[in-house]
């Protein structure tokens, strides 16, 4: 079986993606969690500059801004 070299540097690729995987798992002793999806990230990443525009811009109004989480 004969892989192109676009082939092996994808196989190299994910290799490199389990091996530092599995190293961050042994060296903090946690379990393994699956990433996130790339949809869920871009999503929470959104909102957290959605939130820091909306703060700057009540803050550009003369309004004070506290955050808190809600339970």
């Amino acid at each position: 079986m004969l892989l192109k070299k676009g082939s092996k540097k994808a196989l190299m690729a994910v290799g490199h993606k389990i091996i530092k995987a599995t190293y961050h798992i042994l060296k903090n002793k946690e379990e393994y969690r699956e990433p996130l999806l790339q949809i869920e990230k871009i999503k929470e990443r959104n909102k957290q500059k959605n939130v820091q525009k909306f703060v700057t811009q009540l803050a550009g109004l003369g309004f004070k801004v506290r955050l808190t989480p809600s339970a």
